[in-house]
């Protein structure tokens, strides 16, 4: 009976070998789709040109939606504009009504202008001088001064009555409409004025009370 070992031979030698070494199963995980994704690649069926489409669409989207939101009206905004309107047209219908107040009582300005024109008529007179002179002189130049400055007041209240009615004609439409109390206001600024401007060119003009002539006196 033959008890010696047997020698391995080249061919079992090399087969385990090759069983030893095996490849080790590639236990790393393998990244999905969005983990391997970087910039610029896209998805599968869609072309370079599709993602430009839309990124311009995108684009275009996000700024009509800014747009907007910019054009939307603050309600705030135009309530404060509203009344800085109402405030400032409400003041000019006042100061219409009162310059045409003025304009018929008379002013404390055609007064002095008057006692002026009146002493410049003594100082030319003093020297001697006939009595119509002295009455054109000292009388007349001051009755007419004093139409005169009248004549202004009432135009421009005339001036600013006619502005106040006309202003929501032009400008920026406003959503809320002129106060009654604003027209009603201006009208009478209005009317006064042109009394007011009727009244002064007849004073001036000598239709009403006529200058007092020599031989009457």
């Amino acid at each position: 009976m033959n008890t010696t070992p047997s020698t391995p031979t080249t061919d079992d030698t090399e087969k385990k070998a090759a069983a030893g070494t095996a490849p080790a199963p590639d236990l790393t995980k393998k990244a999905g789709p969005a983990e391997d994704a970087v910039p610029g690649d896209v998805a599968p069926g869609v072309t370079p040109s599709d993602v430009t489409e839309m990124d311009v669409a995108a684009t275009d989207a996000a700024a009509e939606d800014g747009l907007e939101v910019d054009l939307e009206p603050d309600p705030y905004t135009e309530a404060e504009a509203a009344a800085a309107a109402g405030v400032g047209t409400g003041a000019a219908a006042v100061v219409s009504a009162g310059l045409g107040v003025i304009s018929l009582s008379g002013a404390w300005t055609g007064r002095v202008a008057a006692e002026r024109e009146t002493l410049l008529g003594q100082i030319k007179t003093s020297g001697g001088g006939s009595a119509a002179q002295q009455i054109s002189e000292i009388y007349g130049d001051a009755w007419h001064t004093t139409a005169l400055v009248n004549g202004l007041f009432a135009l421009l209240a005339l001036l600013v009555g006619v502005f106040v009615l006309v202003r929501p004609a032009f400008g920026t439409p406003s959503l809320r409409p002129q106060a009654g109390w604003v027209r009603s206001v201006a009208f009478a600024g209005v009317a006064l004025g042109v009394l007011g401007v009727l009244i002064s060119v007849g004073m001036y003009l000598d239709l009403f009370v006529a200058l007092p002539s020599a031989a009457g006196g």
